[in-house]
């Protein structure tokens, strides 16, 4: 799903960079506010596992784009929405720095919906679904998250013109609905064993 450079119009550019900026700005406010030291090297070990899963990718045919695990889901169901968006936060930047993985004029939106709208998405309907069992819950959270993320990189790509709205978010969402089954059962499948690891390296903090 990572966006390169040469295809956001400047206006999808400034606007995209302004509003994670501003999202992010709060996430580090509340993460100083409320997250407890204890948890640091959890979410240390969570970002290392996804930043090493999102460089297996492949590009969309006909979407200016590619496809990878997001774990934008998995992180905000583990630590919270705002301890989320920072770990996708880093995780994209340094993609984008090291490897040339998603451009630095397109960070702004990589992490809007990566960063921002997936574990956003993905904690909202987790939550929402908290009658059905945990690994259900897991799955149709981080298939929406997936699918979210894929929507607003399509509305974006529409916006600067670089494919039409109409097959941009067909395409997009065609493609990581796919993408979106394999990361809901993978994340269905990791979750219990994330959180007995994270309780694990919080209680030895």
């Amino acid at each position: 799903m990572h966006v390169p450079d040469g295809l956001l119009s400047p206006p999808v550019v400034i606007g995209t960079n302004a509003v994670s900026l501003a999202v992010l700005a709060q996430s580090v406010r509340a993460v100083r506010r409320d997250l407890e030291p204890e948890k640091l090297p959890a979410m240390g070990a969570a970002a290392a596992f996804l930043f090493a899963a999102q460089m297996v990718n492949f590009p969309l045919l006909g979407a200016a784009t590619s496809g990878h695990l997001i774990g934008g889901a998995f992180a905000a169901i583990l630590f919270g929405f705002y301890p989320a968006t920072l770990i996708m936060a880093v995780i994209l930047f340094l993609q984008a720095i090291l490897f040339q993985d998603g451009g630095i004029t397109a960070l702004g939106l990589n992490i809007l919906a990566m960063g921002i709208v997936a574990p956003l998405v993905g904690r909202a309907v987790y939550g929402g679904l908290s009658r059905l069992p945990d690994a259900v819950r897991a799955f149709v959270a981080s298939w929406l998250s997936v699918e979210a993320g894929a929507f607003i990189i399509a509305l974006m790509l529409g916006l600067s013109g670089v494919v039409p709205y109409g097959p941009a978010i067909a395409t997009l969402l065609f493609w990581h609905a796919w993408i979106g089954i394999g990361e809901g059962l993978i994340t269905a499948v990791i979750l219990p064993f994330a959180r007995r690891s994270a309780y694990r390296l919080v209680d030895e903090a």
